[in-house]
């Protein structure tokens, strides 16, 4: 489970929206948490909606003009909507310009209100790529996440099977670090993961014999990435015996690995004496791109090869 408190929220994003607190102080420890927005039919955040009310509610100056044009009655149950239906926050965007009912009402019932000169679907944009961010659902798995060739490639395998030294090679090729070790993946949209490195870790790469190198120091900022989409596994083992032979030359079905309900591609490499394992994870990442641009140079082949039967 993930959770983000209105604290956290306003702290990250203060200086961004220039968001400045006006009432409601006392409850800025109120939680969203991923559970419970998925077992809501709630928005994250939106302008203010008493149907089906968001967790966070924006007032823009219709909402104000709104609220100013009801009776005092309709006003008093309108609020109490708002304070039944547990939202977090309340932000005024575009106006400071604040009716006195909506700060008493936001103190009284320690929603914490939050005001910000920019314009509300600007304030909205920002806020819910935020908060899906860190409500996303997320995992670690061991391996060493890089940038190739503009791909987001993850080398998995065995312990000492040389993750790390190849890596290493990448990178000395021109690709980028993103994580080594342990990596942070987080799922943003319905297909999309992203891995991220831990703070600990990040710029390190870890290689048997040198110990803790610092890529970003040894080879420049653009030999390192934040962070990157995971788009393709490339998974390193050992053949038994080393026998190349007893290894399946033409795959002819896609392999997959499922990450958070997310399917990925993978690619599995034998790793023997003499194959020149970073030259292959690039030609990986190539393939991958021109898969999926449509090109599929084995659905080629068995074409040709039909083709050819037939005559």
């Amino acid at each position: 489970m993930s959770q983000v408190n209105i604290r956290q929220l306003f702290e990250d994003k203060q200086a961004r929206l220039e968001l400045a607190r006006i009432a409601g102080q006392d409850g800025l420890d109120h939680i969203i948490d991923s559970d419970e927005v998925d077992a809501s039919n709630k928005g994250l955040i939106g302008h203010l909606n008493l149907i089906h009310p968001n967790w966070i509610q924006v007032l823009s100056e219709t909402e104000l003009d709104y609220i100013r044009d009801l009776s005092e009655s309709n006003r008093q149950a309108a609020f109490d909507m708002i304070a039944q239906s547990g939202t977090t926050c309340l932000i005024v965007a575009g106006t400071n310009d604040i009716p006195d009912v909506i700060i008493t009402f936001c103190n009284d019932t320690h929603i914490p209100l939050f005001a910000s000169p920019k314009p509300s679907v600007h304030l909205m944009w920002l806020v819910r790529h935020y908060l899906a961010k860190e409500l996303a659902d997320s995992t670690t798995r061991h391996g060493v996440f890089l940038d190739v060739l503009g791909v987001g490639v993850m080398i998995t395998g065995e312990s000492a099977v040389g993750k790390s030294e190849l890596g290493l090679e990448l990178i000395t090729r021109g690709n980028g670090l993103v994580a080594d070790d342990i990596v942070e993946l987080h799922r943003i949209a319905p297909d999309t993961l992203e891995g991220r490195c831990p703070e600990l870790l990040r710029d390190f790469l870890e290689v048997r014999g040198l110990g803790i190198l610092n890529i970003r120091t040894m080879f420049g900022e653009t030999a390192v990435r934040r962070k990157k989409s995971l788009k393709l596994i490339v998974h390193l083992h050992r053949p038994p015996g080393g026998d190349l032979s007893q290894i399946e030359r033409l795959p002819l079905n896609a392999t997959h690995q499922e990450i958070l309900g997310v399917q990925v591609s993978t690619v599995n490499i034998p790793v023997v004496a003499g194959r020149n394992l970073a030259v292959l994870v690039e030609a990986a990442a190539r393939n991958f791109v021109l898969q999926q641009r449509g090109i599929n140079t084995m659905d080629e082949f068995v074409a040709r090869h039909d083709q050819i039967m037939q005559r």
